[in-house]
Formats: C-alpha cells, sequence, structure tokens
C-alpha cells in the first residue's frame, strides 16, 4: 500500500532490547529491558518494544474511533481503549505478537459500540498494519467511567 506521507516519526535504538532508544525531537529517551518472563532482567524504570507498541496502538485506536464516531454522526465522552500486547513462539519457529484491544465507550448502546469499534478497526493504521499479520482481538464494553 502506497501513502502520500504527512509525517514521519523518528526513533534510534542502541542494544537491542536491553538498550535504549530515543526519538529525533528528543521527548522519548528511554531505557530498554527485556521482561523477566522473556529471560531477561525486568529492569526497574524501564520498558520494551511491546508496552511502546500497546501505547502507540491504543492511542491510534481511540483516535480512529474519533473519526469513525464523527462520520456517524455520534458524540464519544469517557473513552477508553486498552491494548494488551502478547509475545510469543510462532507456529514456524520464531517469535510473533497478538493484539488484544479492550475498547469502552460509555453512552451509547452495546451494538452501536460494536459498530464503531469494528469501524475503527478498519480506519486505523496500526490494525491495518497487522491485518493478516497477527492476531486481534476486539472487545468493545459501553461501562460508564
Amino acid at each position: 500500500m502506497k501513502i502520500e506521507k504527512i509525517f514521519t516519526a523518528q526513533a534510534k535504538a542502541k542494544g537491542g532490547r536491553d538498550g535504549h532508544i530515543t526519538t529525533a525531537n528528543n521527548v522519548l529517551d528511554v531505557e530498554l529491558s527485556t521482561p523477566k518472563e522473556m529471560g531477561g532482567p525486568g529492569k526497574a524504570g524501564a520498558t520494551n518494544p511491546e508496552q511502546l507498541f500497546a501505547a502507540g496502538y491504543a492511542a491510534c485506536f481511540e483516535g480512529a474511533l474519533g473519526v469513525a464516531a464523527r462520520q456517524a454522526k455520534v458524540k464519544l465522552e469517557g473513552v477508553t481503549v486498552e491494548a494488551f500486547i502478547g509475545f510469543g513462539k510462532a507456529e514456524d519457529g520464531g517469535y510473533g505478537i497478538s493484539a488484544d484491544l479492550h475498547v469502552n465507550i460509555p453512552g451509547v448502546e452495546q451494538a452501536q459500540a460494536e459498530q464503531l469499534v469494528e469501524a475503527a478497526h478498519g480506519i486505523c493504521p496500526y490494525s491495518r498494519a497487522t491485518k493478516g499479520n497477527i492476531d486481534v482481538t476486539l472487545n468493545t464494553t459501553t461501562n460508564a467511567a
């Protein structure tokens, strides 16, 4: 899929999963540490690629949900998106990730919330990039905050 770029984010990693990352604008400047569950040191105060992916996916998906809601002329308030990124061995012997998105849209009917989440899944660049590549599960609730 070819796109017309309107923005490019830049980040640099050094030292792999137990290294350091920075962004070109110096907003992110963080240590990385492989989680203990994955055989690493799990250093306190450090993050990992899966947490960074989860944060980006959750934020991007909520933005796409806003687009879907505007298109459907639905006003949303108090929405939350929580992304759970799993890491593990793939069937081919390599490694892979999975994504479970928990989307809460208070104040709308369940069926409408599910329609908005499906529409957002078609809009979100993270969802589009992962489509057919990783398992993505969408969980939709309408609980009051």
